[in-house]
């Protein structure tokens, strides 16, 4: 099976993205993008984004998950620690976030640590999930082979018979990203598109540098 797509086409040119209009910490920058995009009707999930770790395997790996919160500290999203993306993050927390938003004709790249959240403030997000997501996050032996989907169905029926509210797993939990770099992309015409990347400095400043497109 062979497919030429060379000839796709499509031009960049609602935005600019001008030196002057940065802000000096990205994270305020991000926010601003962020609402942008979240009051957006025609962008229907604003807050999901590309998590890519590298995998026991030395392959990274990259998949689209839901950011949960973002702070002056950084991102957060949650899990099963006992995922693949989980063993990946406990064998190297350096992973890469990345949000698109076409419509904007946007992209955020950031690097960054990833740390486990604190097991009170993972208990609250669980706490707060509908039922029948938290059974699922219980019954979901997360990226494991599994026989069929009736094997997860009898778990979450299990559950739900016990009539008991579920508490949180203590392989289930929340990461937080610390930034250490972020890029900014606007797409231009003819694909001279404005990039600037944020680094964070040892005296936790941060260097502003425009990268060719």
């Amino acid at each position: 099976m062979e497919q030429d797509l060379s000839n796709y086409r499509k031009s960049y040119g609602k935005e600019k993205l001008l030196e002057e209009n940065l802000k000096e910490n990205p994270l305020e920058f991000f926010r601003d993008w962020f609402l942008e995009a979240d009051s957006d009707e025609k962008i229907t999930e604003a807050n999901a984004m590309t998590v890519t770790t590298i995998g026991l395997d030395d392959f990274p790996k990259a998949r689209v998950v839901l950011l949960k919160k973002y702070t002056e500290e950084g991102f957060v999203f949650y899990t099963n620690y006992d995922s693949e993306k989980g063993k990946a993050i406990a064998a190297n927390p350096h992973i890469c976030l990345s949000f698109f938003w076409p419509v904007l004709e946007r992209q955020i790249i950031i690097k960054g640590r990833a740390e486990k959240l604190a097991e009170n403030l993972s208990d609250g997000y669980f706490e707060s999930r509908p039922l029948p997501s938290q059974y699922s996050a219980i019954a979901s032996p997360q990226s494991d082979v599994i026989s069929s989907k009736e094997v997860l169905e009898e778990k979450i029926k299990a559950l739900e018979k016990n009539n008991t509210l579920p508490k949180r797993p203590k392989n289930w939990g929340g990461y937080l990203v610390r930034p250490m770099s972020m890029e900014f992309w606007q797409g231009r015409p003819n694909r001279l598109h404005d990039r600037f990347r944020y680094t964070l400095q040892e005296n936790y400043d941060w260097k502003i540098e425009r990268l060719a497109p």
